[in-house]
């Protein structure tokens, strides 16, 4: 059996703002209706966190719940739990119109730390980083320049972001760049 490797192979820069690989993670792509009940229940099971509102993202040490869309969350959980993951789901909303799917070898996920990774991110994506617009617990679905990316705010001054596999060298040479160049001058932190 082949070994389980990231995209990024560990990768790690320090500038403004530290960058790095998170190494590999499981994640469940599902999507059915969000305000039921057992969707809901089986997703903060495998996760072990809560599950978000519109536009959130519930993290803890075990994993997280990331709101995608209307009718679509992300469950991040071990890596080596997340084929049993798409199993209980399937058990959970057997019957429902839902569907439960391992893309975990579709996407990378990098971490930045630092006090200015507001304006690291503010260089490359043209979501709105401000304090008053984008708060810890909080996803945003953007493009980090020309590439589909997600960003959810664990703290003022650490974030996650995942993007897809095919692209993480070109995502994680954007923000390492990003994170290199001088600073103009901070985004305030609330």
């Amino acid at each position: 059996m082949s070994e389980v490797v990231s995209a990024l192979h560990g990768r790690r820069t320090e500038g403004s703002v530290a960058v790095r690989d998170t190494g590999p993670r499981g994640m469940i792509q599902v999507r059915g209706d969000l305000g039921a009940e057992a969707l809901q229940s089986v997703c903060r099971e495998v996760a072990g966190s809560g599950f978000p509102g519109q536009g959130g993202a519930e993290v803890s040490d075990q994993g997280a719940v990331l709101w995608m869309s209307p009718d679509e969350v992300l469950v991040l959980t071990a890596r080596d739990r997340a084929a049993e993951g798409v199993t209980r789901i399937g058990a959970a909303l057997a019957g429902t119109h839902h569907l439960a799917v391992d893309v975990s070898d579709a996407r990378a996920v990098i971490a930045l730390e630092g006090a200015g990774l507001r304006e690291v991110l503010a260089r490359l994506t043209p979501a709105n980083m401000h304090p008053e617009a984008f708060r810890p617990g909080q996803m945003r679905r953007t493009r980090l320049a020309q590439v589909a990316a997600g960003i959810w705010l664990t703290s003022e001054t650490s974030a996650e972001l995942i993007c897809f596999r095919s692209v993480a060298d070109y995502v994680f040479d954007l923000l390492a760049n990003a994170a290199a160049s001088p600073a103009v001058g901070h985004l305030p932190v609330a």
